[in-house]
């Protein structure tokens, strides 16, 4: 039966079986070079028949690192800290370093209450996740580095990484001017979101480099859901007949499109092409047709903040914004 925590292996415990002093067994543990090799040898033979585990914990402290990271979130539903956090985590492991996630809600008060708590515990820096890859308020003067991503923070001398939302929409309609497409609409989201806008002027930007105008005449702005991308497609069927492809703010707009275009009897893709946004697998994947779209490659977003990250910690840091390119997803609805 192994030992209780009260009676756990210590490194005084090490030393005694290997005969040596705890220096030179600490020495050992860590790799220090001042140690021979027959020695290191028999202490970590020793290390491993009293199954002997370091307080990691104690060795960051020691080392003025806790070798954990705060990352915190006002996204309410995980769609884009989830894999921010998969990305910065895949990096993190192979350093044998810890991510502690803090949900805020969006609420000033659970913010602080978090930052606080993660202070307290010591983490070596933060990751900021934003919920709309828009600005947000900077967490002013923390006593650690910290990385904003999937949003701006309203600090320049900080470190922002979004997603590059007029290069996503350029992918987006120069991939339907490709196939030929020559009446193009856009469905997306509402004005007030910076991406929404951003996106919508790079649509008119593209279509006029290739001499062509947006059927319909205007953007269609509305809520980020199903039930608008199906209102919106009968609405733009019966004012732009014409309409040959659709650009959509994202994958839940898309999917409501198709399913409206359907049920009107128009052929996705033959009458009219689909190009969604965000590569959301549970809406992009399982479409009918499966839908073409724009992923955000928001893991590698995530790994990317761990090396700025680790950049700062080490003196380093960067400053101002950086966009991350997407990547275009071709799928049935457009091919």
């Amino acid at each position: 039966m192994g030992r209780r925590r009260a009676e756990a292996v210590t490194l005084g415990d090490v030393a005694k079986r290997a005969g040596v002093s705890i220096a030179t067994a600490s020495k050992a543990i860590n790799d220090r070079g001042e140690v021979a090799m027959a020695t290191r040898a028999r202490v970590l033979r020793a290390a491993a028949e009293l199954s002997f585990r370091p307080n990691v914990l104690a060795q960051g402290l020691v080392a003025g690192r806790t070798r954990a990271i705060g990352l915190l979130t006002d996204e309410l539903d995980g769609r884009f800290a989830i894999p921010i956090l998969l990305g910065a985590e895949n990096v993190l492991s192979d350093q044998e370093m810890s991510i502690l996630l803090c949900d805020t809600r969006g609420d000033a008060i659970r913010r602080n209450h978090h930052l606080r708590a993660l202070l307290a515990r010591q983490v070596d820096g933060f990751i900021v996740v934003g919920d709309s890859n828009d600005v947000r308020a900077s967490l002013a003067d923390l006593p650690v580095p910290a990385v904003y991503v999937y949003c701006r923070s309203t600090n320049p001398s900080d470190l922002s990484l979004v997603s590059d939302d007029e290069g996503g929409a350029r992918l987006a309609i120069e991939h339907l001017i490709t196939l030929r497409r020559r009446n193009i609409a856009h469905i997306t989201g509402p004005q007030s979101y910076r991406a929404a806008r951003d996106r919508a002027t790079t649509v008119r930007t593209v279509l006029s480099e290739h001499g062509l105008l947006l059927a319909g005449g205007q953007p269609l702005h509305g809520e980020w859901s199903q039930r608008w991308g199906r209102h919106a497609a009968r609405l733009l069927t019966t004012t732009a007949p014409e309409v040959d492809a659709i650009f959509c703010g994202n994958d839940q707009i898309a999917s409501g499109v198709t399913q409206a275009l359907t049920e009107l009897g128009r052929r996705v893709p033959d009458d009219i092409a689909i190009v969604g946004y965000d590569n959301w697998e549970i809406f992009a994947a399982d479409c009918k047709p499966p839908l073409t779209t724009i992923d955000l490659n928001l893991q590698e977003l995530g790994a990317t903040a761990v090396a700025h990250l680790f950049a700062a910690m080490e003196g380093t840091p960067a400053a101002g914004v950086v966009r991350q390119a997407c990547r275009l997803v071709v799928r049935e609805s457009s091919a």
